[in-house]
């Protein structure tokens, strides 16, 4: 049977959703019939019938009434076609309330049915241990284990977590124990078993938002640079203009010639520019894109007496994250919180990398249809639609846009203020931690109560935003708007029309969009959508939409042509960036395998403690020649030269030196001596910089300004 649906699967593979879903309806039909032939069965004999089940209609049918005996809640055939997807090697996308989590166990069983280990990889440490303990009864039923791995765990409780059939964590969970692996000195020491299954909560979120942000672990305690708080007094004393000048996307802040001057008279360091200045012209580089660049409340915080980044796609506070070591000790210093020793980067993986290794993959998202092209390109899974349980009923208003800020937020208060008056629950969405702030400033003034969500209280993000469908709620929220957590109406709510959702920005990616609207609407529940805009929005702004929209009679039209303009250059970007990334992640493969012999006696060494030393202290020497390579690598191209086929090059020959290097110190210990031992626990993620190409901002806006003016024309010819 399985055979057979295997067969068919790969002749629909290529076939477009609504063809793959008619089959899939074909697969719930065979399930329907076989729970109605073991739905009978005393529990004892379900639990052997699930034990023996590996194929698709047996697993699905075993799970779907392990669930609803458990539970107490019947699979909807909704879910059931999510789950079959699922099972099939793809991504469902599921509208928000459908039930993912309840959806997940099905295929989650069927993957453990054929031997692999299951990994569940959500979105942060409450949803993981949430989903494990919620679902963990039902693994059990169906004679499965089942484990979650949060941050504060122990070596032992990790590898407890890893050694069950289902193991419920987020990706830096999972990829930093991969790494502290990497670094193992001992086989004892290792945490996990291995990669088999993985199914992806939020799908787009961890392949498409977070793909490319590496995952760093680091020793040693390479103290900063005591000139740093000289400098950053320096930058302090320079005026805009005159002494420098932002770019006009806000990319890149350059010195004047009356700057330079300022800063070597300040400094006495002669010619900035000559080369015995380097470090100090990077230093103060950092410097002013830390003062002038990076904004309090937009894209950190201040809190706990340390810098703390915001994710520009959640509005969370991102776990563990910080700017490149120069950019992130500039920060420190401009805020004036204590500077952290960054340490010396002992290894390192990008999301995109680490669910790679991974097989077979799967994932669901309330948003993954307008991405279906890149996660086919990059990832090779394929979308399917899944249709909502009950109609969406939800009313999408169009988008209405203001001259100013200022204009919008008074038009925003006064909706709130009308729809509270009687009592329908108001969500709005904004764009950062400041202007949430902003906007709450505003309700109170106007006495109109309401709650705030944003980086500051992300730890109470599930319980405010579970009362937001409440009559008479209003919760201000950044784009983080509680993924995740069901927003239940209140009594009489429906009524009144339900949820509103106000949207105070459009972000580049429409997904982000969707999944705002998408809060409201769920499970047939009425509800509405609008998005309130200024034309002094940083969307707005950065791109230069503001004499364009002023000019069509279609603006919201023109701002979702340039949303699809911007995901297609960024998709280039990514994919770019991708074949990078590609080359360093073979070359860390081959280094871990001559390491992962050793360190399970595989080759014959005579001094294994020092070897491993030793790989571990060539492997961080080639991460640095690296990420000086690529931080330099966009001149090339200034010189005729295609800046990959000579980071290509020029990459192997590095290798092949951290090659000769590691089987010397297998073969030869004795003349290599003992490597300093060191602190190797340190982990953490980069907001990612390095752009081969140049500024891709710069690029981005080349791109739409080319082409935005045919869009204003295109519009108007269609109506």
């Amino acid at each position: 049977m399985i055979k057979n649906l295997a067969r068919k699967f790969t002749t629909f593979l290529e076939r477009q959703q609504t063809h793959s879903l008619d089959f899939y309806r074909e697969v719930l039909q065979a399930i329907t019939a076989k729970r109605a032939t073991v739905e009978t069965l005393a529990d004892d004999n379900l639990r052997q019938f699930a034990a023996q089940a590996t194929s698709l209609t047996d697993c699905l049918a075993a799970a779907s009434i392990a669930i609803e005996r458990v539970l107490g809640m019947r699979p909807f055939d909704v879910q059931i076609l999510g789950a079959i997807a699922m099972a099939d090697g793809r991504i469902a996308e599921m509208q928000t309330g459908e039930g993912k989590t309840l959806t997940a166990v099905m295929p989650v069983a069927f993957h453990a049915a054929q031997g692999d280990q299951v990994h569940v990889l959500t979105a942060n440490d409450y949803l993981a241990r949430r989903d494990a303990e919620w679902m963990g009864d039902v693994y059990r039923f169906l004679g499965l284990t089942v484990g979650f791995v949060t941050q504060g765990m122990s070596p032992e409780e990790r590898r407890k977590a890893y050694a069950c059939d289902v193991a419920y964590a987020t990706p830096n969970e999972v990829g930093f124990d991969y790494l502290r692996d990497s670094l193992a000195l001992k086989p004892e020491e290792l945490v996990q078993r291995g990669f088999g299954a993985a199914l992806l909560d939020e799908v787009d979120s961890i392949l498409i938002d977070e793909a490319r942000i590496p995952l760093v672990i680091a020793g040693g305690a390479a103290a900063p640079r005591e000139l740093v708080h000289r400098i950053a007094q320096v930058v302090r004393q320079l005026h805009r203009y005159a002494d420098f000048h932002v770019d006009e996307h806000g990319r890149n802040v350059l010195l004047t010639d009356a700057g330079a001057a300022r800063v070597e008279a300040a400094l006495g360091c002669g010619n900035l520019y000559e080369e015995h200045n380097l470090s100090l012209f990077t230093a103060l580089s950092d410097a002013l894109h830390a003062a002038v660049l990076l904004r309090r409340d937009v894209d950190y915080v201040v809190r706990g007496g340390g810098i703390e980044i915001v994710d520009e796609f959640k509005g969370r506070i991102a776990d563990r994250r910080r700017w490149p070591a120069g950019l992130q000790t500039a920060l420190e210093a401009k805020e004036g919180v204590e500077l952290r020793a960054q340490g010396r980067i002992l290894g390192s993986i990008t999301l995109q990398s680490l669910v790679k290794l991974y097989h077979p993959l799967c994932g669901m998202t309330g948003t993954a249809a307008t991405q279906a092209g890149e996660f086919r390109q990059v990832y090779g899974l394929d979308v399917v639609a899944i249709p909502t349980n009950r109609p969406v009923i939800r009313s999408d208003q169009r988008d209405v846009i203001f001259p100013t800020r200022g204009d919008r937020d008074r038009a925003v208060v006064e909706t709130i203020a009308r729809n509270h008056a009687f009592g329908r629950p108001v969500l709005v969405g904004t764009s950062s931690v400041a202007d949430s702030e902003r906007l709450s400033a505003q309700l109170a003034a106007n006495s109109i109560p309401h709650r705030v969500l944003n980086a500051r209280n992300d730890a109470e993000e599930a319980p405010i935003i579970a009362q937001a469908g409440q009559a008479g709620a209003v919760t201000i929220s950044t784009n983080m708007a509680g993924r995740g957590t069901d927003i239940r109406l209140g009594e009489g709510v429906a009524e009144l029309g339900g949820l509103l959702v106000i949207g105070a920005c459009r972000h580049e990616a429409r997904r982000i969009d969707l999944q705002l609207r998408g809060r409201a609407g769920r499970q047939g529940d009425p509800g509405e959508s609008r998005f309130f805009l200024s034309l002094e929005d940083d969307l707005m702004v950065r791109f230069g939409l503001a004499s364009i929209l002023n000019t069509t009679e279609y603006p919201a039209e023109a701002m979702d042509h340039l949303q699809r303009i911007i995901e297609g250059e960024n998709l280039e970007i990514r994919k770019t960036l991708l074949k990078y990334d590609s080359l360093i992640e073979n070359q860390r493969r081959m280094a871990q395998g001559i390491r992962s012999a050793v360190l399970h006696g595989e080759r014959e060494c005579e001094n294994p403690r020092a070897a491993l030393l030793k790989i571990d202290e060539l492997w961080s020497d080639y991460l640095a020649d690296i990420a000086e390579m690529k931080s330099g690598i966009h001149w090339v191209s200034f010189g005729g030269k295609n800046p990959f086929d000579t980071f290509v090059h020029d990459a192997a020959a590095i290798f092949e030196e951290v090659e000769r290097g590691m089987e010397a110190a297998i073969t030869n210990p004795a003349e290599h001596g003992v490597p300093d031992t060191f602190e190797r626990g340190t982990t953490w993620t980069y907001v990612t910089t390095d752009q081969p190409l140049g500024d891709y901002g710069q690029r981005l806006a080349r791109g739409i300004a080319r082409t935005f003016s045919d869009i204003a024309e295109m519009l108007r010819q269609k109506r």
